[in-house]
């Protein structure tokens, strides 16, 4: 298991997590009802053959949030709906009024829903005590939001807040586009994205692109456009996509850091699961680290 995508929140260090095995259990995964749109409640991290709710690296903590969601498309009910309008509409002589079109919807809500398949889903998310950081593997900033309410219903109270940089990061990220040093360990990757700053201005994606010194990127900065993702390198270990949104996007560890996975007993799934643990949770603190001084990311208040 490795994350592809990190939204992070940031808690005070001080929170204490010495009753989160108790609240995760309280706030298991139930079956979505028979009459319900969703559920969501915790899963295991490391396997449905397993019972504990949290893992444990150090001080890192991996949680798992799973879902139940009733897949009824509203195409499904307005074409029901339309069919049932028609029919009554034939038989009166009259189109039906706005309650009589609620009522029917309702009621057909009411019967297709307990019919409706469901798709299963899970979220995984990273708890950094050392660095109060909460890293959710998802890009969706209403995912990673869901996450962190559940976390919050579980503990009875996490003051999580999702980052906030004290400078632009756009500015930050046209810089090194421009020739500005980067930090000690970082280098420019071979993906940007780059908008005029106006609204509903001219948008410009590289892929695959030598980003230093290159002309043509460079006209782009000249005529005013900035820098809004950039694909960056950390050390060979580490390769992703940083957002002004503070978003980290394509995660992926590189073979300087899988090198470092013990080769161990093939069979052991579970043994297997800790290292990649152990090994993601700290090369995403020491990517937070670099970027926290890169980007003067602001603390969370004790």
């Amino acid at each position: 298991m490795f994350f592809r995508n990190l939204t992070l929140f940031r808690f005070p260090t001080t929170h204490s997590f010495d009753a989160l095995d108790t609240g995760l259990a309280e706030c298991l995964l139930k079956p979505v009802g028979p009459m319900e749109l969703s559920s969501r409640g915790f899963v295991p991290p490391l396997g449905r053959d397993t019972e504990a709710l949290s893992h444990r690296s150090g001080d890192a903590l991996w949680v798992s949030v799973g879902s139940e969601e009733r897949l009824l498309p509203g195409s499904v009910v307005n074409d029901l709906l339309g069919k049932k309008l028609a029919e009554i509409e034939r038989k009166e002589g009259r189109k039906p009024g706005g309650r009589t079109r609620k009522r029917i919807k309702d009621e057909l809500i009411v019967d297709l829903l307990p019919r409706a398949f469901i798709k299963p889903g899970r979220t995984d998310a990273l708890i950094d005590q050392e660095h109060g950081l909460l890293v959710v593997d998802s890009s969706s900033r209403k995912s990673a939001e869901n996450v962190a309410s559940e976390i919050r219903r579980a503990l009875g109270s996490f003051p999580a807040l999702p980052l906030n940089a004290e400078v632009a990061p756009r500015s930050v990220l046209t810089g090194w586009v421009a020739g500005e040093p980067l930090p000690d360990g970082l280098s420019l990757g071979d993906e940007c994205e780059l908008r005029d700053p106006v609204d509903q201005g001219a948008v410009v994606k590289c892929q695959r692109m030598e980003l230093d010194d290159n002309a043509e990127i460079a006209k782009h900065l000249e005529s005013g456009k900035q820098v809004t993702r950039l694909a960056l390198n950390l050390d060979d270990h580490v390769q992703f996509v940083l957002g002004e949104d503070l978003v980290i996007r394509k995660f992926k560890l590189l073979d300087g850091a899988v090198d470092q996975l013990d080769s161990g007993d093939a069979g052991d799934m579970l043994a297997e699961l800790d290292a990649r643990f152990a090994l993601m949770s700290a090369e995403v603190k020491r990517l937070f680290v670099v970027l926290e001084r890169a980007l003067k990311l602001s603390r969370a208040d004790a």
